[in-house]
């Protein structure tokens, strides 16, 4: 058995009780109470990284994991403690905890050592400010604190020799490793992953969730290539190494990004991009979210190893267009040099890697809007308020229709804002600072400033998911052909057949179902999808977060289209209420009807170098399109798609007959791993509805 399927099945055996770390959090704030908000938060993350006991299982190499917050005992102080903790109050995804990028290139670089040395450096130049010396000293306690954490695996293996079970060279690797990398920078390409790991576990046990590896196949390609050349490791051996990582990352969306250009259009995808795509496919587990910085220059061979890993029904790597990303990120200020490094968090999220505050996002549910505008501002299914634009009879034309409709999207755009703003300025920054996160953003220690009240370089970004493209194209076209072209109904008859949900209206709802569907290279639909980026990029760009930055769009949705749906009354294209919306940026489902080139021509006609945190396209292909015979032609296609400029696509290549089964059978499909949306999962844990959207999925071929 290889050595990550021992690692996997060691951590799923593992019973590991209550989760814990609040206790952990508690001992550091009872160690000062009357401590200003950095050194107080700081005492809190230094007890939680030294008072946690390290575990080390018989299969790690790279070690590092959560189980020491685990606890089985004294229940009655786990929540005396939890109850202390949560009156300080915390972060929020929404508030910028999480879903960061750190600066891994720079700790790399410098080391550990090298980064409490610059927070000296700072301190000495910041004497005179006493706000930013305690910032300062609070992100040196949460490093040493770090370091006396590695120390302590160090301690842990040493300890574990005594067990027999466990490989005393293995061990001795380690020890070596944890000791080098709190005393020098990282020589070694083990020692350089076992630092980025500690980090990642480090961010995990504060509790943060979604943090980005980054760019794994630029800053630890020196490693990689120092050791090969040096003849001290192989591929094999690195691949092993990165399998012994992966393989701890099947229960977080932990986004990875390989390839890319850099500032002059040369290709940087590297051996170590392979070496990482192996692992990933080697290891098929729903996580790592691997990303694909795709260029013109990309070698072919390499898309094709990428084709392989989705072929074999892992969905990874979500495949990016490169040059539409950057373009979009460009309109926003960013220096050339921080963009040509961006990556992704989350699933699919555009970030300046290591330079701004964590992410945050929302969704816009656009869909909603019709039920607005045919009920004067009520919504029909559920009470909430738009804008009352009037009654639906006074339009006359489609030009109107789509004035009045407008309206209503702009209203809910500043609603949208106002909310997302309002919950960011109700929290004090300065109260909840983040000492250790600080100090894997640049300039937080050169500013001597916390990464949310003015250290990163850039401020924070947010991304509105505005979903249901689709449904939205679809249901314009319905309305211009059937209304204002045909004049087969009116906008009253339309409006009754929704709020009755078609019943009694079953041959206008055939009407609407037969109008033009997005998808297939049709014009009269098609053009509403360039309308819908056009339009809704435009209302964003005039909001900012409450530091400054960008209000991003997003065409992305992960599986809310279903939730989304559920709240909807139904829309103009014949969906009915509770029905999913469209998913994300792609096409409904079952209405691509025409072939996958068809489905790219509709799918590149709207302008994405207006979505600056990207978009997801899920795609369906047969098996039998990822044979020898067949994937050129799929690279084509994908190339084309982007020429013409698509901005991202993933595929499942998992057959309906396949999905099917495992409905049926779950037990017999446990390890089946299928593209979700902005991540893979399990098939058989998901949700039935998910499963569905999954199965109802176009196949294309």
């Amino acid at each position: 058995m290889k050595l990550f399927e021992c690692l996997n099945n060691e951590i799923c055996d593992e019973t590991f009780g209550t989760y814990a770390p609040f206790y952990y959090r508690y001992l550091g704030y009872a160690q000062d109470i009357a401590a200003k908000p950095s050194a107080f938060r700081a005492n809190g993350i230094y007890a939680l990284f030294t008072e946690t006991r390290p575990v080390i299982f018989k299969s790690e190499i790279i070690v590092g994991n959560r189980k020491a917050l685990y606890a089985t005992a004294d229940t009655a102080t786990l929540e005396y403690a939890k109850k202390e903790v949560e009156r300080f109050g915390e972060r929020t995804f929404i508030t910028n905890n999480d879903h960061y990028a750190p600066n891994y290139e720079h700790i790399l670089q410098v080391g550990l050592p090298g980064l409490i040395y610059e927070i000296d450096i700072s301190l000495e130049a910041h004497k005179d400010d006493c706000g930013k010396c305690e910032t300062l000293l609070a992100m040196k306690h949460t490093l040493c604190g770090f370091s006396q954490m590695i120390k302590n695996y160090a301690l842990a293996a040493q300890e574990c020799k005594k067990d027999s079970a466990y490989s005393n060279e293995r061990l001795d690797g380690i020890i070596k490793n944890c000791n080098a990398i709190v005393t020098v920078k990282p020589q070694t390409f083990a020692q350089a992953l076992q630092l980025v790991w500690f980090c990642h576990t480090a961010f995990l046990m504060e509790g943060r969730y979604a943090m980005a590896l980054g760019r794994l196949d630029q800053y630890l390609y020196p490693f990689y290539q120092a050791d090969i050349e040096k003849g001290i490791i192989t591929d094999e051996q690195v691949v092993e190494l990165l399998e012994n990582v992966f393989i701890k990352l099947q229960d977080d969306i932990v986004n990875i990004c390989i390839g890319g250009q850099n500032k002059g259009g040369e290709c940087e995808v590297n051996p170590l991009s392979y070496c990482i795509l192996k692992a990933v496919g080697n290891c098929n587990v729903p996580g790592p979210n691997l990303s694909l910085r795709l260029t013109e220059n990309t070698p072919d061979e390499f898309l094709d190893e990428c084709l392989k890993t989705i072929g074999t029904g892992l969905g990874y790597p979500a495949l990016m267009n490169d040059d539409i990303n950057i373009a979009a990120l460009k309109k926003y200020g960013y220096a050339e040099e921080d963009i040509y490094n961006y990556s992704m968090v989350g699933c699919i999220e555009n970030f300046i890697t290591g330079m701004q505050p964590p992410w945050s996002d929302g969704r816009f549910d656009t869909p909603r809007y019709f039920d607005y505008v045919f009920n004067n501002g009520i919504s029909e299914t559920n009470g909430s308020v738009g804008l009352d634009t009037g009654d639906i009879e006074s339009i006359k034309s489609m030009q109107e229709f789509m004035t009045v409709f407008e309206k209503q999207l702009a209203f809910g755009v500043a609603e949208y804002c106002a909310h997302f703003n309002q919950r960011n300025n109700s929290i004090n920054q300065a109260y909840l600072p983040e000492p250790f996160l600080s100090c894997f953003c640049y300039d937080c220690i050169g500013r001597g400033m916390d990464i949310n009240n003015g250290g990163s370089k850039y401020p924070s970004v947010h991304g509105a998911a505005v979903m249901g493209i689709g449904t939205m194209a679809d249901s314009l076209a319905a309305i211009e052909k059937i209304v204002f072209k045909d004049k087969k109904a009116t906008l009253i008859d339309i409006k009754n057949a929704l709020n009755s949900n078609f019943d009694g209206y079953e041959e206008l709802r055939e009407a609407l179902l037969a109008a033009p569907k997005y998808g297939n290279n049709d014009v009269f639909v098609d053009k509403y999808a360039v309308w819908f980026i056009d339009y809704l990029g435009a209302l964003f760009e005039n909001y900012k977060t409450r530091d400054g930055g960008g209000i991003y769009i997003a065409v992305a949705a992960n599986t809310s289209n279903i939730s989304a749906g559920r709240s909807i009354n139904a829309t103009p294209d014949g969906r009915k209420r509770g029905e999913p919306l469209s998913d994300a940026a792609s096409p409904t489902y079952g209405k691509d009807v025409k072939g996958p080139t068809s489905t790219i021509n509709s799918l590149s006609k709207p302008d994405y170098t207006k979505v600056a945190c990207g978009s997801v396209v899920n795609q369906k292909y047969s098996p039998a399109m990822f044979n020898n015979q067949n994937r050129p032609k799929l690279q084509a296609l994908i190339r084309t798609y982007f020429k013409k400029g698509g901005q991202e696509i993933q595929i499942n290549a998992t057959s309906r007959e396949v999905l099917e089964k495992a409905m049926e059978e779950p037990e017999k499909h446990k390890n089946l791993v299928v593209r979700v949306s902005g991540f893979s999962a399990f098939y058989v844990t998901l949700e039935k509805s998910v499963q569905l959207d999954i199965l109802n999925r176009t196949q294309q071929g």
